[in-house]
């Protein structure tokens, strides 16, 4: 397709959740959607229910990140509509809950295929469209970015990875005009819980969240051009504490708190 494109913002793992939460919040502030997740059904409701709300209908783009191509298909996609991003969201990700040595290993590379490696490569593939409308990336990490996990090890370690390359991301693209922010959340109930293993009742309700606070405190981040964005004051006191906590102690906490959710 020849001609000026349209800009829209790229939410993955939109389906449930934070993902659909962040669809409305950017759809409400007047942004054009691409929803991007495996389930079609879920995704055509979610733009249904945008719609309803007399938005833009977000565009519907089904598929599994965690395959190889995936990026080259969406972009090839985008390209057929005459779109193309000037917001990339990369919401995509799930947990498992358990010892590295007991969970499955294909399933433990598998989430790092989908939490690092289709994050990274969705980061860099629209960077040429980002930088001419000035638009940005929104990273979606986790408080768990801020320290080690032991049963959690994988999960956890690929958040820490989000977080630094997002925060070095951040520093390369600002002179470009290109903002960057990394959102960890803490706590929040979606179906992410029930895909790790989690036990709901297991969460202090102070570091709790809903979907919706974390899209508002996630899309105010970026518009403002944060670095890194702990939605919830209880939750960003937490991550400053680990700063300062012993490794070896902060091991014996977090183990002793994952027993405790399963």
């Amino acid at each position: 397709m020849t001609g000026e494109k349209r800009p829209v913002t790229l939410i993955t793992g939109a389906s449930s959740g934070i993902g659909a939460a962040l669809a409305h919040e950017f759809a409400a502030n007047g942004h054009d959607v691409v929803l991007v997740a495996r389930r079609e059904q879920a995704l055509a409701a979610l733009a249904d229910a945008i719609a309803g709300k007399r938005a833009r209908r977000p565009a519907v783009l089904p598929a599994d990140l965690a395959r190889a191509g995936a990026t080259q298909a969406i972009a090839e996609a985008l390209d057929r509509r005459g779109l193309e991003p000037d917001v990339v969201v990369n919401n995509a990700g799930f947990g498992l809950l358990g010892a590295a040595d007991t969970l499955d290993r294909a399933e433990q590379l598998a989430m790092i295929d989908l939490n690092v490696r289709a994050l990274t490569d969705l980061s860099l593939a629209f960077v040429d469209s980002l930088k001419r409308r000035k638009g940005g990336i929104l990273n979606v990490a986790s408080i768990a970015a801020f320290m080690p996990g032991p049963g959690m090890a994988v999960y956890y370690a690929s958040k820490a990875y989000v977080l630094s390359f997002s925060e070095a991301l951040y520093r390369e693209l600002k002179p470009k005009g290109v903002r960057v922010t990394a959102l960890c959340p803490g706590l929040v109930p979606t179906e992410f819980q029930a895909r790790a293993g989690l036990a709901a009742e297991a969460f202090p309700r102070i570091l709790t969240r809903s979907a919706e606070q974390v899209a508002r405190d996630g899309y105010r981040g970026l518009k403002e051009g944060r670095r890194v964005d702990v939605p919830g004051f209880a939750n960003s006191v937490a991550t400053t504490l680990t700063r300062f906590a012993p490794h070896g102690l902060l091991l014996d906490l977090i183990d002793r708190q994952q027993r405790g959710r399963r």
